[in-house]
């Protein structure tokens, strides 16, 4: 009997853990953004074209666009904290830290003096 139940129990946390593994590998997201800081995101879609369209639904600003699509990785966008409708970076990459970096070298590089980042988002996997 003990042997019934261990074996029930096996099979119930196998399956479990193939859910969740096919659940992760179709784990899409989406990055946008806008005009003075506006941002928005959808991660952990089935499909893409699902995340880009919340992605650009939760982007509450002007001039609003998909800058790139998010599988097993984040993204994060930086501002110029005290001209948020100057210069700005994004960046997406495998590692949330790696991203955010990328995406305040680029607000320097366009001219940013005070960067920071102002969001970020990470698929499933991120």
């Amino acid at each position: 009997m003990i042997g019934l139940g261990r074996s029930f129990a096996l099979a119930a946390a196998i399956s479990c853990a193939l859910i969740a593994t096919i659940a992760a590998a179709a784990a899409a997201g989406a990055f946008a953004v806008g005009a003075c800081g506006a941002y928005g995101y959808g991660y952990d879609y089935r499909k893409v074209t699902a995340a880009r369209v919340a992605a650009l639904q939760k982007c509450a600003g002007r001039k609003c666009r998909i800058v790139g699509d998010m599988r097993r990785g984040c993204a994060a966008m930086a501002i110029d904290a005290r001209h948020p409708c100057g210069s700005y970076g994004w960046a997406i990459n495998s590692h949330l830290g790696k991203a955010e970096n990328a995406s305040l070298r680029r607000c320097y590089q366009f001219g940013g003096r005070d960067c920071v980042v102002r969001a970020w988002a990470c698929d499933e996997k991120g």
